[in-house]
């Protein structure tokens, strides 16, 4: 297709900004400041000739300007995440959600990185920089590619509602996956360059916003966390629950803010008065604009009487009465945009509010002031020009490089938990493949995801590693209860169409509708080999965004007998037989049978997504087999057995609806294996064959058995598009595992507190007090590391930095990366809310064998103080603490250097 430069769209969008300002016949007119009536006949002027398309003026400047001109209506249109054009101002429609958690999500094709928790257990920094960098480069690339035809849809924008920055307080929370883990520092310093790498470096222009959530006590359950209170005292608030918010600010001057569901002290968190104004807009000098989580300013007012007349999803806090009152509320708190949830724009009642006295116009003009100041700072109104990031071409998407960076990415975010010596195994090693994720798609890419282009299982890389005389595979059992993980499209070869006699043909007939209801005549008809599609562009009108229906016939003869389950995707419905089949639902089949199916998809673009990402698909699995017995079966001539579970984010996430054996709402209720796959591993032991665990999940399992049992364990969250090649070099030892936990693994569930309590106590490794599986911090490589030369000062002044350096030598024979870490224990603890140990530094060096590399860190005097009851930060003024350097957390670490420091004067 041939591309419109786009200087050559923004001329044209100029020139027909005074088209705009007459609509419905009426002349353009130019109103002035503070009068909202927008109703002046003065001399005309265009958009164009006024202050707020001036980009020598600043952006807060022009967003005043915009604002005065606007009706309350229309002020109202723009707090909203689909915010509404406004012609006779030459405005746009602006959607606002978009995301990008570890890759552009929901917008079709974008390079897949690691999950957030898996960027975060590369512990690096730099590349987390780089990673950021690469996400904001498509996503300016995608917003201009739709922009170009005037397309300004959902998660097609710049402005990206991440990163989740809450600490992963209890493994049993499903979204902890989208984190960076339990610890705030960690976390702060990966937020820092993940908001720095999506916000890019221009001294004028934003390339994209970054946003920082759920600000800030929140981190599960999801089944109650539209109605929950949770209660942080002082101590926990500023020690744990604020400083990654507090360093995006202060560090990276992150421009938005996400609020979110639950209550916090008896109030919704997006209009309490001490978390948004006294803190937020006080204490941390946010100066940028908050977005309500999705629904959350709806949860104000919720109750079961709403819920009775169709008003409202479900019962949630019920803190107010009207949804004008929760309207005004948000915005007095300092929330400047209502996230929708399907119910409508909570902000169109400001109008009303206004007139019943709960809130003045001048705040509403202050929330919208700041939404057009960050919009201006992106340069949406602006000569392409000017502005250094929109000439960033669509062909950068998924390009070599970014592949290659998230190859690397994965590599990096491997944990080698265990190893009794059997990795890296041998070239000639005939190997069995066997588990539920060895040949899942999800775990490439758990929630949040992009479409990746070049996706590659654990299975798909080692066969392409050792080759496939060296592979046997089996799934070897459930992933969980009675859910499967091998769904894959039915195949051409069974998937036929009638002729005119009768005749079997091969194909499926297709018609494709301009209509998403399949009304009128098909645009478009064509036989397809099968149902596995993925479209740019719509098919049929080969339009961007437009919704459409589509309709498939065909037969499915299937070659061997059996009990299939079938798995259409979303907005579509399957009928076999002329029996709508749902996904639960066990359909016998007879080898060489017809089976009539029609599938039909009604592609909406009504919340909560968009037409970006078109997609159909009609996958199935046989579940009449024997698993285990394939399992047995496969790994009889095998000398190792490769094995892939855990979970995978059909199980684990946002809000969901599955409710089995340790798993609710999208929660977990346990951290042990699914039940089917504990069994599983302990048949597959009792071989005698080594078994080697590589295990895919967003969160800590409790993997005590497996511990005990097998030789080695790999952890590798969800580790990206290209995690087959990278899990496969790590087990053959083409690179050095160099990942490190970055949150706790537990033995049982036992050992924690209760999900609901937000009280740190015995929670993450700072407090815990039992003896983890895994300490924080934890990975093993397949060289060796030693440690000298730790440097630092004997003596400590309160409310100062401290500078650290130790030497790191590679003793091993194998070139290696090291993460080098830097922890405070502190000898004189004086309460339970304060840390015992905590991690104050961190950095990565590579190092051939025999090498030395020295490495300094400047210690924040925040880390070295702590907060009290009240919230203060704190410096021991006797005693001393203890510094440690190397490769893990000190009492679990070996070959640490460690120095005992004094507080002066002591």
């Amino acid at each position: 297709m041939t591309k419109t430069p786009v200087k050559a769209i923004w001329l044209a969008s100029a020139c027909a900004i005074a088209l705009l300002t007459g609509c419905n016949g009426n002349e353009p007119v130019a109103v002035s400041a503070g009068d909202s009536s927008a109703n002046s006949t003065q001399t005309a002027e265009t958009p164009a000739d006024l202050p707020y398309m001036d980009a020598s003026l600043s952006p807060e400047e022009r967003a005043t300007d915009l604002v005065s001109r606007m009706t309350l209506e229309e002020k109202a249109s723009q707090m909203y995440d689909k915010a509404a054009a406004i012609p006779r101002l030459g405005i746009h429609e602006y959607n606002w959600w978009n995301e990008a958690l570890h890759g552009v999500a929901r917008a079709g094709h974008a390079t897949v990185f690691p999950q957030a928790i898996g960027l975060a257990a590369t512990w690096d920094e730099d590349l987390m920089l780089e990673v950021a960098t690469t996400i904001s480069d498509e996503g300016r690339a995608k917003h201009h590619y739709y922009a170009a035809e005037d397309v300004y849809a959902m998660y097609g924008g710049l402005t990206f509602w991440s990163p989740n920055i809450n600490i992963f307080r209890d493994p049993r929370w499903g979204r902890g996956q989208e984190t960076y883990g339990e610890d705030p520092f960690l976390t702060g310093r990966m937020a820092v360059n993940f908001v720095n790498g999506i916000q890019g470096d221009d001294d004028k222009y934003l390339k994209a916003v970054a946003t920082v959530k759920h600000y800030a006590v929140h981190s599960g359950p999801e089944p109650s966390r539209h109605r929950d209170d949770y209660i942080a005292t002082d101590a926990d608030l500023w020690e744990t629950y604020l400083p990654a918010f507090e360093m995006a600010m202060d560090e990276a001057d992150v421009e938005s803010v996400m609020c979110a569901y639950n209550a916090v002290w008896g109030a919704p968190a997006c209009a309490s008065e001490r978390l948004m104004v006294d803190l937020l807009r006080g204490d941390l000098g946010f100066d940028g604009y908050v977005v309500s989580d999705c629904g959350a300013i709806g949860d104000f007012y919720y109750d079961q009487e709403k819920v009775d007349a169709g008003e409202a999803p479900y019962v949630a806090h019920d803190y107010v009465d009207t949804r004008a009152e929760a309207a005004a509320m948000a915005v007095k708190m300092g929330t400047d945009l209502n996230c929708g949830d399907g119910e409508g724009n909570k902000m169109d009642a400001l109008p009303q509010a206004v007139a019943q006295g709960l809130i003045d116009e001048e705040t509403i003009d202050q929330s919208v002031i700041r939404l057009y100041t960050a919009l201006f700072r992106l340069g949406l109104y602006d000569d392409p020009d000017l502005v250094p990031y929109a000439d960033t071409s669509i062909d950068i998407v998924a390009s070599d490089d970014h592949i290659a960076l998230s190859e690397e990415t994965a590599r990096k975010s491997l944990v080698l938990l265990k190893n009794d010596g059997i990795l890296p195994l041998a070239a000639d090693t005939k190997v069995a493949v066997i588990g539920p994720n060895a040949d899942n798609w999800w775990t490439l890419v758990a929630n949040y995801y992009g479409r990746p282009t070049q996706p590659v299982t654990a299975l798909e890389g080692i066969k392409a590693k050792v080759g496939e005389e060296n592979v046997t595979y089996a799934l070897g059992s459930t992933i969980a209860g009675d859910i499967y993980s091998d769904y894959k499209p039915v195949p051409a070869n069974v998937l036929f169409h009638e002729g005119e006699n009768g005749d079997l043909v091969s194909g499926v007939e297709a018609a494709y509708y301009e209509d998403k209801f399949i009304s009128g005549d098909p645009l478009l008809e064509q036989v397809e080999e099968n149902i596995d599609f993925y479209w740019e562009r719509t098919p049929g009108t080969n339009g961007l965004n437009d919704e459409f229906g589509a309709v498939w016939e065909g037969v499915i003869v299937p070659e061997d007998d059996g009990v299939y389950r079938f798995q259409p995707s979303r907005w579509s419905k399957v009928e076999i037989d002329d029996r709508e089949v749902g996904e639960t639902d066990d359909v016998e089949m007879k080898a060489g049978e017809r089976y009539p199916f029609t599938m039909t998809l009604n592609f909406d673009s009504g919340w909560p997504r968009d037409q970006l990402d078109k997609y159909a698909y009609l996958n199935w699995t046989e579940v009449s087999r024997d698993l285990e017995a394939e399992a047995m079966a496969a790994v009889e001539d095998a000398d190792v057995i490769l094995y892939f579970g855990g979970i995978d984010a059909n199980l684990e996430g946002e809000e969901m609806g599955v409710e089995l054996d340790g798993f609710l709402g999208g929660d977990r209720t346990h951290l042990k294996l699914p039940a089917p796959q504990e069994a599983l591993v302990k048949k597959l032991h009792e071989t005698g064959k080594p078994v080697v665990m590589v295990n895919f999940s967003g969160s800590a399992m409790a993997l005590y058995w497996e511990d005990e049992n097998l030789p080695a364990i790999v952890q590798a969250f969800y580790p990206g598009e290209k995690a087959g090649e990278a899990i496969a070099d790590l087990l053959w030892g083409e690179f050095s595992p160099s990942g490190r936990l970055p949150v706790t693994f537990y033995k049982s569930v036992d050992d924690l507190p209760d999900f609901l309590d937000y009280s740190m106590e015995n929670r993450t490794y700072k407090y815990f007090g039992g003896e983890p599986l895994y300490p924080f911090g934890h990975g093993l490589s397949y060289t060796d590391f030693s440690y000298s030369g730790l440097d630092i000062a004997d003596a400590y002044t309160a409310g100062e930095d401290l500078t650290v350096s130790v030497d790191v030598t590679n003793s091993g024979d194998m070139a290696g990366r090291e993460v080098v870490q830097f922890y405070v224990t502190r000898n004189d603890r004086p309460n339970r809310s304060v840390p015992k140990v905590e991690l104050v530094g961190f950095d990565v060096v590579d190092l051939q064998p025999g090498e030395t590399a020295s490495v300094e860190v400047t210690v924040p005097a925040s880390q070295i103080g702590y907060h009290d009851e009240s919230g203060n930060l704190t410096f021991p003024e006797t005693g001393s603490f203890t510094v440690s350097a190397g490769g893990g957390q000190p009492g679990y670490a070996e070959g640490l250097s460690l120095a005992e420091v004094s507080v002066a004067g002591d």
